[in-house]
């Protein structure tokens, strides 16, 4: 029995499952607000007693880099580290990997259902496969075949510097450097829900770029997480909001331009997946045509990102999946 966890700065999903019946059937699972617990510990042992299941191994995704079998989370205060999981549960096993790195290992046993195209390119048999997911941050990783298996890889991609295109995204930049006193602007900054949905609909609203209504300031006075609010205004047909709408536009660009970069860097011409819990919410927009133009604007390289296929991850769960297919496939049971 091996115990898969997908932590995160706003959620913690724990699962278990079972080597007979593999990473497509859970035998009991809970989600936690992850602020509410001082340690993964604490949150682990509550769970076990809970569900009266007894474990022996464990892999744990967790959103920020690993090191040395030891974690912080980027947007958390837990520092988690694996041997002292290991003595506190009496586990033979506990792996930890970036969170990333657990949804792109999860990317090989994908059902189609778990998944929506949209461009199907023409994808190179074995190419390297890039994965970007914006929710709380944004998190990157990618994958490589390595003796016929894909291999996931860890990247901190999401923190390389912000590199506006066109005048609204350089007055973005400006607005984050002079305004709001950033040192560092990185793209989690500005394509992420938690962190860069509100400094987006700020500038935009800050600058003139269009009027935040009555209504909308007071919806989002009233809410302890403005993301959903400017979502929900942005893609309502009875109450939409002109800068919402415009948020997301924004958030959209960033993301594509993103997207293509991050192709580049790895040429995967494999494929790109979008993770995380942003993207199925705005299917309807990546839709559009602006998303992929902005993937694709890269002057001479047009055309090789046209050919790469585009999915969005549909399965909430593709990180608990993927870490799960790792404790079994790294540490098959004797």
């Amino acid at each position: 029995m091996l115990l898969a966890g997908d932590i995160g700065g706003t959620k913690t999903v724990l699962a278990v499952y079972s080597a007979e019946t593999g990473t497509n059937v859970q035998i009991t699972q809970k989600t936690y607000p992850s602020a509410r617990y001082g340690s993964l510990e604490s949150m682990v042992q509550e769970f076990l007693e809970a569900r009266h299941v007894s474990v022996d191994r464990a892999c744990f995704a967790v959103a920020g880099p690993v090191f040395g079998g030891r974690a912080q989370i980027t947007n958390l205060s837990w520092v988690i580290d694996a041997d002292h999981l290991k003595k506190t549960f009496g586990w033979d096993q506990v792996d930890l990997m970036n969170d990333l790195e657990a949804v792109a290992y999860a990317i090989p046993i994908l059902e189609p259902k778990d998944v929506y195209l949209l461009s199907p390119g023409k994808p190179v048999p074995g190419g390297n496969i890039s994965v970007l997911a914006p929710g709380t941050g944004l998190g990157e990783a990618f994958l490589t075949v390595e003796n016929g298996k894909y291999v996931a890889h860890a990247s901190e991609g999401g923190h390389v510097d912000f590199a506006p295109v066109g005048a609204l995204q350089m007055g973005l930049l400006k607005y984050l450097w002079e305004t709001q006193g950033f040192e560092h602007v990185s793209y989690e900054w500005v394509c992420s829900g938690g962190l860069g949905i509100p400094n987006l609909y700020n500038y935009l609203k800050d600058s003139g770029y269009a009027v935040e209504p009555e209504w909308l300031a007071k919806a989002l006075a009233d809410s302890d997480d403005p993301t959903p609010v400017i979502f929900n205004c942005a893609l309502s047909q009875d109450n939409p909001s002109e800068l919402c709408r415009a948020t997301l536009d924004l958030f959209v660009a960033i993301l594509g331009a993103e997207a293509g970069n991050q192709a580049l860097k790895v040429m995967a011409t494999g494929g790109i997946y979008l993770g995380g819990g942003i993207p199925p919410r705005i299917l309807s927009k990546l839709q559009e045509p602006a998303f992929l133009e902005a993937l694709r604007s890269k002057g001479r390289f047009r055309a090789l990102l046209a050919d790469i296929p585009v999915s969005v991850i549909l399965n909430p769960q593709a990180g608990l999946m993927g870490a799960a297919a790792f404790g079994f496939n790294h540490h098959p049971a004797p």
